[in-house]
C-alpha cells in the first residue's frame, strides 16, 4: 500500500473520530437515530407499571421527540405509531391495528428492538 494513502486514510479516520468526540450526546444521539431511521427497525415499545407490562406497541419505526409549534423547543414527551399488541403476545395479531401514540418523559418505558 503507497505511504501516502495509508497517511491520508488513516488521517481521514482521526478527523472523523475528533469531529465525532467533539459533538455533544445529544448530537451523537440524534447522529444514531438518523443512521437508523434510515436502515429502518423493528420497534417495540413496552409501557411498565410497576415491573407489569401494560402496553405494547410493535413495528415501530422511530420514536420523536415533540418540539413546540412557537418555539422549537423539546417538549416532555415522546411519540411514534406501532400496531398495538393487544394481548400482549408479541405479535401483531388480525384485527390489532396500527395506532399513534405518546410517552411521557416520566413514564416507564423501554424501547428495543425486536428481537426475532
Amino acid at each position: 500500500m503507497h505511504p501516502v494513502m495509508t497517511r491520508s486514510t488513516l488521517a481521514a479516520g482521526l478527523a472523523a473520530l475528533l469531529l465525532l468526540s467533539a459533538c455533544t450526546q445529544e448530537q451523537q444521539n440524534k447522529i444514531s437515530r438518523d443512521i437508523q431511521n434510515w436502515t429502518g427497525t423493528d420497534g417495540v415499545l413496552e409501557v411498565y407499571a410497576g415491573d407489569k407490562v401494560v402496553r405494547r406497541f410493535l413495528k415501530v419505526d422511530k420514536i420523536s421527540t415533540a418540539l413546540g409549534t412557537e418555539d422549537s423547543k423539546p417538549r416532555s414527551y415522546r411519540y411514534g405509531y406501532g400496531v398495538l399488541d393487544e394481548n400482549l403476545n408479541m405479535q401483531a395479531d388480525p384485527g390489532e391495528k396500527k395506532v399513534y401514540f405518546e410517552v411521557s418523559d416520566f413514564s416507564n418505558t423501554v424501547f428495543f428492538e425486536n428481537p426475532r
